[in-house]
C-alpha cells in the first residue's frame, strides 16, 4: 500500500510530490477560461445557463440572491447541539484573530511626515463549497479574519443545493451575521463576484476552497480582483520517532488522506520496524474508514513513510516540502520548531492534531499548500486588508534634499520628474 523511503531515495520522493502540483490540467483551466469569459459578457444569463447545466437547478435571476427567510429556515435544522459547538468554535477564532489587526503609523523626521494607512477592503466574496463535500468550518475560517478586518460588505456563494443537504452551512452564515447569500457555484460563481452580473455586485477579493474548477477560475481573474491563494490538495507531514504512538500516526495520516485522491500524508521516523508498525495501523484503520476508497488511493499515489537514521534529519526534507499541515510528536524536543523555515502550521505534540486547528483551537485553517508555504501565510485579518502610503515634504526638506532627487531621475533618463521638483526650487 503506503510507500515507504529511505534518505537514498530523496530525488524520487520530491519527484512523486512534485507532480501534484500540475494537477489543474490544461483542459480544467480551459474550461474555467470560458466559462469566466462568458459570464463576464452576458452576466446573469450565463450564470443561470451554468446552474442549470452543472447543478441541475433551473433559476431566475430573481432566485439567485438568498432571502433571509430561506436562510433561517434552513438554519433551524440543525440539532442544537452542534450550534453549540459551532458558536464555541467562532468564538475562538474570533480570540485568535482579534491578536492579527494592524494599526495605521506615522514617522517624523527633519521636515518631512512618513506614514502608512491602514484600512480594511470594501467587500470580499466567500466561496462555499456545496454538494457531496461542504465545510461549514471555512464559513468562519473566511468570515471572521473579514469581519474583524473592518468589511463592510460581505457576500457568500455556494452552489443551489446547499442548504438542502448542509443545513449547518446556513447556520454558520446566520450566526456570523452575512446576509448577502447567492446560490451559484463552480467557476461561474467566482467569474460573477470577480466582474459583476446584474444580480450579484463584484467584490474586491474572492476567498474560500473549491473544486479544480473553482481554483482555476480564481487563478484566471486575479488582477481583476485579489483572492486568498492557489490551494491544492490537502497535504500532512508528521515527525515521529520509534517512541511515538505508530496508532496516532496513522489516525493523523489519513485524516488527510480521505480528503481528495490527490492529499498527500507523510511520516517521518527513525526506525524501519517503526515504519512498518504504521503501515499496519493505516492498513487497520483504513478497513473500518466510510470514505477509504478515495484515502487508499491518496496513500497509494502519494502517501509515504520516510525512514532517517535520526529525527535531526527531518528539518531539511520538511523545509523543502513546506507543507500545509506539519505535527511534531512529544518524542521529538518542542526547539526542532526553531529550525523549520516553511510550515503553514505547526502542531506539536502528542495530543494535538491536525483537526483542532481545522475546527476548535482558533487558527485559521485556510493554508498553503503545495510547497508555497515558502512564500503564502495562512488566511488571517492582514488579508482583508490595504495600506496606502502618505508621504509630506516641507519646502524647506525640498530644498534640503532637491540635489539627490534630481540627479537620481536624471540618471533613469526621466527629465519631468527632475523638473518637478526644480522648478519648485526656482521658486
Amino acid at each position: 500500500m503506503i510507500s515507504i523511503f529511505c534518505e537514498k531515495d530523496r530525488a524520487k520522493f520530491f519527484k512523486r510530490l512534485e507532480s501534484r502540483k500540475n494537477l489543474a490540467t490544461g483542459e480544467i483551466a480551459a474550461s474555467a477560461r470560458e466559462i469566466v469569459e462568458a459570464v463576464r459578457k452576458e452576466g446573469d444569463r450565463a450564470l443561470l445557463r451554468f446552474t442549470e447545466k452543472f447543478d441541475n437547478v433551473r433559476l431566475t435571476a430573481k432566485r439567485l440572491r438568498v432571502t433571509p427567510e430561506e436562510l433561517r429556515a434552513a438554519a433551524q435544522k440543525v440539532d442544537p447541539s452542534l450550534l453549540k459547538d459551532m458558536k464555541k468554535a467562532i468564538a475562538n477564532a474570533n480570540a485568535y484573530h482579534r491578536h492579527q489587526t494592524q494599526k495605521s503609523w506615522e514617522i517624523k523626521r527633519r521636515g518631512a511626515v512618513l506614514a502608512q494607512r491602514v484600512l480594511p477592503l470594501d467587500s470580499a466574496g466567500v466561496y462555499i463549497p456545496g454538494g457531496s463535500a461542504a465545510y461549514p468550518s471555512s464559513v468562519w475560517m473566511n468570515v471572521v479574519p473579514a469581519k474583524i478586518a473592518g468589511v463592510k460588505r460581505i457576500v457568500a456563494v455556494t452552489p443551489p443545493s446547499t442548504f438542502e443537504q448542509h443545513p449547518i452551512i446556513a447556520a454558520a452564515l446566520s450566526e456570523l451575521g452575512v446576509t448577502e447569500v447567492y446560490r451559484v457555484g463552480g467557476a461561474q460563481a467566482v467569474a460573477a463576484l470577480a466582474y459583476g452580473t446584474a444580480s450579484i455586485p463584484r467584490v474586491d477579493k474572492i476567498v474560500g476552497p473549491g473544486n479544480a474548477y473553482v481554483t482555476a477560475a480564481k487563478r484566471e481573474v486575479f488582477g481583476e480582483v485579489d483572492i486568498d491563494m492557489i490551494a491544492g490538495p490537502s497535504e500532512i507531514v508528521i515527525l515521529a520517532t520509534s517512541k511515538s504512538n505508530p496508532r496516532f500516526a496513522a489516525a493523523d495520516m489519513l485524516s488527510q488522506a480521505e480528503h481528495d485522491i490527490y492529499a498527500c500524508a507523510v511520516c517521518f521516523t527513525d526506525s524501519m520496524p517503526h515504519a512498518h508498525l504504521i503501515r499496519e495501523e493505516l492498513e487497520a484503520q483504513l478497513a473500518v474508514l466510510p470514505r477509504k476508497e478515495m484515502a487508499k488511493k491518496s496513500l497509494d499515489n502519494y502517501g509515504a513513510i520516510v525512514v532517517l537514521d535520526n529525527y535531526a534529519g527531518y528539518v531539511d526534507w520538511v523545509n523543502e516540502i513546506a507543507p500545509e499541515h506539519l505535527e511534531i510528536y512529544s518524542s521529538i524536543p518542542q526547539s526542532i520548531i526553531g529550525k523549520v523555515r516553511h510550515a503553514g502550521a505547526i502542531f506539536y505534540g502528542d495530543y494535538t492534531p491536525e483537526a483542532v486547528g481545522d475546527y476548535f483551537a482558533g487558527s485559521n485553517h485556510v493554508l498553503p499548500t503545495t510547497g508555497t508555504a515558502r512564500f503564502f501565510s495562512p488566511l488571517g485579518v492582514y488579508h482583508f486588508q490595504r495600506k496606502s502610503s502618505i508621504i509630506r515634504y516641507s519646502k524647506e526638506e525640498l530644498v534640503r534634499t532637491w540635489k539627490s532627487i534630481d540627479a537620481l531621475a536624471r540618471e533613469e533618463g526621466l527629465d519631468a520628474h527632475a523638473r518637478s521638483v526644480t522648478i519648485r526650487i526656482g521658486d
